[in-house]
């Protein structure tokens, strides 16, 4: 009976101390804001899949304009043309604009949204970061024409797929201003490769 007890002990300490070495593990990484959002609408909607996907395109609409308010910022720091400088603050104003609009839609559907830049935020600002010059103004309008249009496309497919009216709604009011930020960013592309 006591080798019994000592083995379970000891099976037991083992378990304790995997437990806690995984746990200091994962206390140096910081999960991702996205990936919290997400597993929390997850755990709330786990049998409706029609609220998950709604969910996940505010999740997404959330970090779209927390990166565009953050590299607007830097666009008015380190841009070198001045139309480089206005579209950021243009985009900053436009942004934080739609960001409340995200966010009070989706506190009245009870979903989560990322609150701080995502990773992949976080990483097209970095590579934005170490441009300078010319080469900083040209990058980032290359970003904004690739983000915008990406964006286009989920407020394109929400409209047409989302299963809550005032997310479709709210998808369907949002195509024409991404669409005339695309269509300036192409604009200032034209304007910077003649450079």
């Amino acid at each position: 009976m006591k080798k019994i007890l000592l083995a379970g002990t000891a099976i037991l300490g083992a378990g304790l101390l995997i437990l806690s070495l995984n746990s200091c593990k994962n206390e140096n990484k910081q999960e991702d804001p996205k990936e919290v959002a997400e597993d929390a609408n997850e755990a709330k909607f786990d049998t409706l899949n029609n609220k998950e996907d709604d969910s996940e395109f505010l999740v997404d609409q959330a970090e779209i304009n927390l990166a565009e308010i953050e590299l607007g910022k830097l666009a008015q720091q380190k841009g070198t043309n001045a139309e480089v400088k206005k579209f950021g603050k243009m985009l900053i104003d436009e942004h934080t604009k739609s960001a409340s609009e995200v966010s009070a839609l989706a506190k009245a559907k009870n979903f989560t949204l990322p609150t701080s830049l995502t990773e992949d935020g976080q990483e097209e600002y970095k590579k934005l970061n170490e441009k300078s010059g010319l080469d900083f103004d040209k990058k980032f309008v290359d970003m904004m024409i690739d983000g915008h249009e990406k964006a286009i496309d989920k407020l394109q497919k929400a409209s047409k797929d989302a299963t809550d009216n005032d997310v479709k709604v709210w998808a369907s009011n949002n195509i024409a201003p991404l669409t005339a930020h695309l269509e300036h960013a192409k604009l200032l592309k034209q304007n910077l490769d003649k450079k």
